[in-house]
């Protein structure tokens, strides 16, 4: 058997890359090599994405000091960090759930995908048993520092909850270069990616109609394959100087329409969000 579900072989035969996509996925492994070990310890953040107990996808943000990512097996990796109370995935992260992480260094563009089945250890960091483990090219990544500086003590946690975008997060996510996208398969699990392009690559059609294009890639169509199974998303929007992140949940559409899709420079397809439900947080 492949790596592959019928979802990501649906969109690899629409997308005439069958074979070139067997060959890209024999990258996909279970065991965690050394310079993936060296890779993770290093960091400090990874976006994690999963459903919540209704069934809504979500992405987000664990972060903490270098180390707070280990690799105590070589099938396993642990995240030494939790959600904030509020977060729409802390109470599902605090049982068994099906996870997906990336792990992503945006000064060198390097990133990797850890995709498994996550339970509380010890004091209460996340074991994933990994399910997929490998890297991917760095296109559309760009570059930049990521400061991460906490919140001031005291400083408020403001959090906004609705379920569509206000004008003011309609203007942030409109004016961003980067995102992250969470989806799954109900049986192969969830899967998390980053979505990279100019200031305005994403198109806010609607308080509740997101639009991001989908370029060139690695051919695996992960998202995309999951999303044809299951439609359910999840968009992560994070402003690494203030810690501020935009969280989105909704149902996606792939558009394959050529019309529509060449109102976007580059793009090879659409993905189109129903915006179901909304969270803004500040000084996290």
């Amino acid at each position: 058997m492949g790596p592959y579900h019928e979802g990501e072989l649906e969109v690899q035969r629409r997308a005439g890359v069958l074979a070139k996509a067997e060959r890209v996925g024999r990258i996909v492994r279970r065991e965690i090599p050394e310079v993936a070990r060296l890779f993770a310890a290093e960091r400090r953040f990874v976006i994690l994405g999963a459903a919540d107990a209704e069934g809504r996808v979500w992405a987000t943000v664990l972060h903490g000091e270098p180390g707070f990512l280990s690799v105590p097996a070589e099938d396993r990796l642990r995240v030494n960090a939790r959600p904030w109370p509020g977060d729409p995935l802390a109470r599902v992260l605090e049982g068994e759930a099906d996870v997906g992480l990336l792990i992503i260094d945006p000064p060198t563009r390097r990133r990797m995908r850890v995709n498994g089945r996550a339970r509380l250890v010890g004091t209460g960091a996340l074991e994933v048993l990994a399910r997929e483990v490998y890297s991917n090219c760095p296109k559309y990544i760009h570059p930049w520092e990521v400061p991460l500086v906490p919140a001031a003590n005291g400083q408020a946690v403001v959090v906004e909850r609705g379920a569509v975008l206000t004008p003011g997060q309609a203007a942030w996510l409109g004016a961003a270069d980067t995102l992250f996208i969470a989806s799954r398969h109900p049986v192969a699990g969830a899967d998390v990616s980053h979505r990279g392009g100019e200031p305005g690559f994403v198109r806010v059609a609607a308080p509740h109609r997101v639009l991001i294009p989908d370029y060139s890639g690695n051919m695996m169509f992960n998202t995309l394959g999951n999303l044809a199974a299951d439609p359910r998303a999840g968009v992560l929007v994070i402003d690494f100087d203030s810690g501020a992140t935009l969280q989105i949940s909704g149902r996606a559409t792939i558009v394959w329409e050529r019309a529509a899709v060449a109102t976007f420079a580059g793009a090879e397809r659409l993905v189109e969000i129903e915006v179901e439900a909304v969270v803004a947080c500040r000084a996290r």
